[in-house]
C-alpha cells in the first residue's frame, strides 16, 4: 500500500477496504444474477420484470466501478476476477433458471443481503472516521432496501 495521508490510519484503511471488497463481490455477483434473470425470464410477467432486470443491473454496474473505486482510492487493489470475487461473496450462485415468481424470490434475498454487507462495512468505515465511505456505502445500502422493498411487493 502506497503512502497515503488523508486522515485514515493505514489500518482502517485496510480494514474499510477489506469490508468494500465484500460489498463489491456481492454487488458483483447480483450484477451477474439480475442480468442473467434479465436474459431467461419467461411467462406472463415477461415484460414488466426483463425491464425492472435491465433498470437493476444498469444501476449495479455504475455501483460496482464506484465501489472497485472507492478501494483503489483507500490504497487496495480492487478483486477483478470470478474467483476473487467469489472468495469475497456471501450471495450463492443460481445454477438453473427458476420461474419468474422464484426470480424475484432471489433477488429480494440478494439484495437484502447487500443490505446486511453494507451495515457491516458501514460500522467499519464510522469506527475508521471515513465520512466518504459512510456516504457512498449509505447510499448503495437505501438503493437496496428500496429495490428489496418493491421486489417484495411483487410477491
Amino acid at each position: 500500500m502506497s503512502n497515503i495521508d488523508i486522515g485514515i490510519t493505514t489500518q482502517d484503511r485496510e480494514d474499510i477496504a477489506e469490508g468494500l471488497k465484500r460489498l463489491l463481490a456481492d454487488s458483483y455477483t447480483l450484477y451477474l444474477q439480475t442480468h442473467n434473470f434479465h436474459w431467461n425470464v419467461t411467462g406472463p410477467q415477461f415484460r414488466e420484470l426483463h425491464l425492472m432486470f435491465e433498470e437493476h443491473y444498469t444501476e449495479l454496474a455504475i455501483a460496482v466501478d464506484d465501489l472497485a473505486e472507492r478501494i483503489r482510492t483507500l490504497g487496495v487493489y480492487a478483486p477483478g476476477t470470478y474467483k476473487a470475487l467469489s472468495m469475497y461473496s456471501s450471495i450463492e450462485e443460481v445454477e438453473d433458471i427458476p420461474a419468474a415468481s422464484e426470480m424475484v424470490v432471489i433477488l429480494t434475498k440478494s439484495h437484502e443481503q447487500v443490505v446486511k454487507t453494507c451495515r457491516d462495512v458501514l460500522k467499519l468505515a464510522q469506527e475508521g472516521d471515513d465520512e466518504s465511505t459512510a456516504a457512498l456505502v449509505s447510499d448503495r445500502m437505501r438503493i437496496h432496501e428500496k429495490t428489496a422493498w418493491m421486489l417484495r411487493a411483487m410477491q
